[in-house]
């Protein structure tokens, strides 16, 4: 594992990782950056944008588009700090080495829900109209810039490689689920219904990969049917 370790919440219901939150921010400056003079203006007495983000903010948004971009290996660190406009100094300071950045991103912009022990949105009788209603729904929340670098950089780091594992492991969980619920007598037919989950959710991945790279979308129904479809 060349990343640091992730979290868990242990509650019914919960997302792996969500956006940084205020926690993190550095003790004694309140947003991450030196603290100004004055009541909310800077030293040359004029009033700050209450909304503009703090400098940690700032690099991971340059560091997220420059990744999604050109890829992790072809960005240098006086690039984020340039696209960030702060000096190359600060990045190391909140991130001491480059893959400590891939790593906040991962970490803070990906996340994949878990629905714990509730039950799938499945309904009697209808495999392919639950499977293409999972379809439509993958538990991935990340923006289109994230998701280019989850499935770009899963190739050369451990625990970008982590991250798409246990998605692949919720969505073929959820689809096994869907498929036990809505296919009478199939529960005595685990192999099967592993083997149909599994592809499901290879095909997912498969697209959201292909949909980063050339936009191309694979209709849900078409593949939800084809799964059932084998099964029968």
């Amino acid at each position: 594992m060349d990343g640091p370790a992730e979290p868990r919440d242990h509650s019914g219901a919960r997302v792996i990782e969500t956006w940084s939150r205020a926690a993190r921010r550095r003790p004694g400056t309140g947003t991450g950056v030196p603290a100004a003079s004055g009541d909310g203006e800077t030293s040359g007495g004029e009033r700050r944008d209450q909304a503009e983000p703090d400098a940690r903010t700032r690099i991971l948004n340059a560091a997220e588009e420059l990744f999604a971009g050109g890829g992790y290996d072809a960005t240098a660190t006086a690039e984020i700090a340039k696209q960030a406009g702060v000096p190359k100094g600060l990045v190391f300071h909140y991130f001491p080495r480059k893959i400590d950045v891939l790593a906040a991103l991962i970490r803070e912009r990906t996340g994949i829900e878990e629905l714990g022990d509730a039950p799938v949105d499945a309904v009697p009788g209808d495999p392919a109209g639950t499977l293409a209603r999972l379809a439509r729904r993958v538990p991935l929340r990340a923006s289109p810039a994230m998701r280019r670098i989850l499935f770009r950089e899963a190739d050369t780091h451990g625990f970008v490689r982590d991250r798409l594992r246990h998605l692949n492991a919720e969505i073929i969980r959820r689809a096994g689920f869907a498929l036990e619920l809505t296919l009478p007598g199939s529960r005595g037919d685990a192999a099967r219904l592993e083997a149909a989950a599994a592809t499901f959710a290879a095909v997912l991945l498969y697209q959201e990969n292909l949909c980063t790279l050339t936009g191309h979308h694979i209709d849900p129904d078409m593949v939800a049917d084809l799964i059932v479809r084998a099964l029968a």
